[in-house]
């Protein structure tokens, strides 16, 4: 027997409805979580309206003041066909496959999700600040009227271009490729962004001669982001306010064209969704793989944990991002030191130090399979060889990974004296993290939570865990690595040779990174409960 199909006001009304409650449950979860959520809001709010109030107030009195309003709405643009890229798992009304076994038509769904997407912070941002960006070109009451049509229209447009994005790559954003797309994606948007901030203040954020702020360079740029709708909704309030009101009407209609070919974008990808099966349900079972070992791995225990960390480094989303985050952090603090003058081949300490915390909560990406490791953990020499594999997991790609960096940064700054000691204050700094790490591992750990949302670290409730871990650990191995880093200093001040650091420090951190494993590997037996009621609590 087939299900009713709801009427198209049913659906609307739901669909609104159920954002609502989406977002009132979640405020309830957590005082915390609500509390971050109501001041993030209002932060984001606030620091719209200012930005749309200097916009508004530059028109007129700076040269150029219409070109930087059409700038913000590209970066806007930008911004909202990126978001569902990266953040599509942690936005679940953003995901329409989880509707797809009810009996809805394109028609009606379309129309409630839309509805349902304005609402929330992120709408609200937006309008704040095109509302900004239509006012800093404004002139006269022709401008006026077109923006009273623009300004709403170039909201829906981006809008409706986040939520086409995110229905058109549903299956491929929910699937574990995906989530690495997101995570690759994510760290080049963030190069991008810094990239693009340094321009902007080395090239359009200094004052002229006369020590007037002068915009009027951005408009060979916006010339061209002028026609491109949405942009172009949100400037025919300029262009009618200048008597061009033909062009004006052309901008409108361009935008409201867009509109229309993402509102039809958008439904064909629902009714594909709703109509069509999974390719993934549809293949036959491949058979499993047989779990040989890699022959380059070391053998017992030690090899068979050191391969199952590396695919979780590989396979897991989570401990995906936190490996290329770590990556991505460094890189980003040598690009912008490069492109600010300030570039030196000692930065090639954050990455042993970000790459060694990899060992930061070993036990929490386990989850409740650590049950199965806790069974097998009979011995002191079973835990120090469980905690050593992944030990030397982590040291798989953390040393390969600061050798490549430690030839680029010398490259570019052509400080080739100096490699040897900035490589052995990064190598001691590895080990000094491995040691750390393990200790807080077993002594601190906290709960994952059980969605594989990569930009989600930590279930609700750990925060001051969390903050001990990552505080803690920087602290402890900036402690640990005093003896390396305090000869570096004497050895620079006393005009000392500091290439003897390229064999001290390896050795140094090894020491201090076999101590600090057989040391937690000492108390994990004895922890082993705890961490076992940490790993499994959701």
């Amino acid at each position: 027997m087939s299900a009713a199909v709801p009427d198209g006001g049913t659906v609307v009304r739901a669909l609104v409805a159920l954002k609502l409650r989406l977002l009132r449950n979640g405020l309830k979860r957590s005082r915390g979580r609500a509390g971050v959520y109501i001041v993030g809001a209002v932060f984001g709010l606030l620091f719209a309206t200012g930005i749309a109030l200097a916009l508004a107030v530059l028109n007129g009195r700076v040269a150029g003041s219409g070109d930087a309003g059409v700038m913000l709405l590209g970066v806007l643009t930008l911004g909202w066909a990126a978001i569902p890229l990266f953040l599509f798992s942690s936005d679940e009304s953003a995901d329409p496959t989880r509707l797809t076994m009810l009996p809805l038509r394109p028609g009606p769904l379309l129309r409630g999700s839309l509805l349902a997407s304005l609402i929330g912070p992120g709408p609200l941002v937006s309008l704040v600040l095109v509302t900004g960006a239509a006012l800093s070109g404004a002139n006269g009451g022709a401008s006026a009227a077109a923006d009273l049509i623009g300004v709403p229209l170039a909201v829906l447009c981006l809008v409706t271009l986040s939520r086409a994005v995110a229905a058109g790559n549903a299956r491929m954003l929910s699937s574990r490729r995906g989530k690495d797309f997101a995570i690759f994606g994510g760290l080049l948007f963030a190069l991008l962004v810094q990239g693009a901030n340094v321009g902007w203040q080395s090239t359009f954020g200094r004052p002229d001669a006369n020590g007037h702020l002068d915009l009027s360079p951005l408009r060979p740029i916006t010339a061209v982001l002028r026609w491109i709708p949405p942009i172009g909704a949100m400037d025919a309030g300029r262009t009618a306010g200048e008597g061009r009101y033909a062009l004006a009407l052309l901008q409108l209609a361009l935008a409201g064209a867009l509109l229309a070919l993402l509102l039809r974008w958008w439904r064909r990808s629902l009714q594909e969704l709703m109509v069509t099966a999974d390719s993934s349900t549809l293949e036959v079972a491949r058979g499993v793989q047989s779990s040989r070992g890699w022959g380059f791995l070391p053998a017992g225990r030690t090899g068979a944990v050191m391969q199952r960390h590396l695919r979780y480094a590989w396979r897991e989303p989570r401990a995906k991002a936190a490996v290329f985050t770590s990556i991505g952090m460094t890189l980003v603090i040598c690009v912008l030191s490069v492109v600010q003058g300030w570039s030196s081949v000692y930065l090639l300490a954050a990455t042993g130090m970000f790459l060694g915390l990899q060992m930061l909560n070993l036990f929490g990406m386990d989850g409740s399979a650590f049950w199965m490791i806790a069974a097998t953990l009979r011995t002191p020499a079973d835990a120090r060889d469980e905690l050593r594999g992944r030990a030397y997991a982590v040291l798989s790609y953390a040393v390969p990974v600061t050798l490549v960096l430690a030839v680029v940064l010398t490259v570019v700054t052509g400080d080739w004296a100096h490699l040897p000691s900035a490589l052995g204050l990064a190598l001691a700094l590895l080990g000094c993290g491995i040691a750390v790490g393990s200790m807080l591992s077993v002594l601190a750990p906290y709960t994952m939570p059980a969605d594989s949302n990569p930009m989600r670290n930590a279930a609700p409730g750990q925060s001051g865990l969390v903050l001990l871990n990552q505080f803690g650990s920087m602290l402890g191995v900036a402690l640990l690595a005093l003896p390396v880093a305090g000869y570096l200093g004497w050895a620079l001040a006393a005009d000392r040779p500091t290439w003897p650091l390229l064999a001290a420090g390896p050795v140094y951190g090894g020491l201090i990174a076999y101590l600090g494993v057989r040391m937690a590997g000492a108390r994990l037996l004895e922890r082993t409960p705890e961490i076992l009621a940490k790993a499994i609590e959701r």
